[in-house]
């Protein structure tokens, strides 16, 4: 999934980010603006995992909406 589709499928995408982290609130997500890198750092910040961990994740999220 390109830059572009992930894009068209945000809120879709963000649902399920907020499903695999529940502490993170719909205002956390909205500061985003629909940037990965910004929505990833925010993870990492309230959960204290690592990069690798968050990429790790929600590259897992992408693969299964291509589905």
């Amino acid at each position: 999934m390109n830059k572009d589709q992930l894009e068209g499928k945000w809120d879709e995408f963000t649902a399920k980010v907020k499903q695999e982290w529940g502490d993170l609130t719909d205002d956390e997500v909205r500061q985003t603006e629909g940037n990965l890198e910004e929505l990833q750092a925010k993870i990492q910040q309230k959960y204290g995992e690592t990069r690798d961990v968050v990429a790790e994740k929600v590259n897992n999220i992408i693969e299964r909406m291509k589905q």
